[in-house]
Formats: C-alpha cells, sequence, structure tokens
C-alpha cells in the first residue's frame, strides 16, 4: 500500500465531475486500498478519488473515532444519495484538500446512500451524525463541490488565497 499525494485546493481536478465506475480492475482495488492508507495516514474520515487526481466516482470512508473501536472502512464505488430527510444538522468541516481550515455547513442529518462494493455487489444504508456528514461530503467531492462552495463568499475567497499561499510555500520547500 501507498500514501497517495492530496490535491489541494485550487485545483482544477476538484471542480470536475467524476466519471462512474464501469468495472473493477486490480489497478481500482489497489487505488481503494491506498485511498484508505492515505485517509487513515492524514489523519481523514473519508477521501473521494478526484482527492488524489483520479477522476472516477470512488469514495473510501470510516468515521469510527472512539478508543479501541474497531474501523470500519467502507469503499463506495457509484454512490448516489437515495434518500435525505428533511431534518438538518449543521457539522463543522475540514477537508484534506483545505488543510486545517474548517467551516460550518448544514446538510440533510440523515441519508439513504447505494454503492456499489469492490465486486459490484449493491448496498444500501442509512447514514444519520458524523457519518452522513462525511459521505455527503466525499459524495459532493464526486460532483466537483468542495465544502467551502457552502460558505459565505467572502469566507470562501478567505480559505482559496490562503490554500494558494500554502501551495506557494510547499513548492519551495
Amino acid at each position: 500500500m501507498a500514501i497517495l499525494d492530496i490535491l489541494i485546493h485550487p485545483d482544477p481536478r476538484l471542480k470536475k465531475v467524476a466519471a462512474p465506475v464501469q468495472d473493477v480492475s486490480d489497478d481500482l482495488r489497489r487505488l481503494a486500498d491506498d485511498m484508505l492508507q492515505t485517509m487513515y495516514d492524514a489523519p481523514g474520515i473519508g477521501l473521494a478519488a478526484p482527492q488524489v487526481g483520479v477522476m472516477q466516482r470512488l469514495i473510501v470512508v470510516d468515521c469510527v473515532k472512539e478508543d479501541g473501536a474497531a474501523p470500519r472502512p467502507i469503499v463506495m464505488l457509484n454512490p448516489t444519495v437515495t434518500w435525505a430527510s428533511d431534518a438538518q444538522s449543521v457539522y463543522e468541516e475540514g477537508c484534506l484538500s483545505i488543510p486545517e481550515q474548517y467551516g460550518e455547513v448544514e446538510r440533510p442529518a440523515e441519508v439513504e446512500v447505494r454503492w456499489n462494493d469492490l465486486k459490484m455487489g449493491e448496498h444500501s444504508e442509512r447514514f444519520d451524525g458524523l457519518w452522513a456528514t462525511c459521505v455527503q461530503h466525499e459524495i459532493d467531492h464526486l460532483n466537483g463541490k468542495l465544502f467551502i462552495d457552502y460558505l459565505k463568499p467572502l469566507r470562501r475567497q478567505m480559505i482559496t488565497r490562503k490554500m494558494v499561499k500554502l501551495k506557494r510555500e510547499r513548492q519551495r520547500a
């Protein structure tokens, strides 16, 4: 397994819609493993393929945070929200592509998601709390949307300027 480079906003690939996964190859399985390794290493609770420069509808999530609890990594191919609650919740979201920046985002409190696994088997599950927020955040990545797109324009511009500066500093290092 390898730790992948995570794209930092602004990067045009983060604003593009990812293509559906048509079939599962060894390369795609390796990518899913590498994405999980990268997510845990970051550390994060979700990662979408476009964040590592792969324009396919693949996300990985694991929102288990309790000490001693077994991890629950989920690999989702072509995930779609099939139902969303009317009730909303607000979480302070962050993103591995926008390091050390956070903002309060309002989303449906519960969602039902349908996806394929790495054997193209179909799954459907209802998520709430942090899991619901995370899976919606990662699906947004597949549609070229970032959590900062939910923020007020001035705050979004401020965060973007910080990311441009961070990228310049990393290039110099």
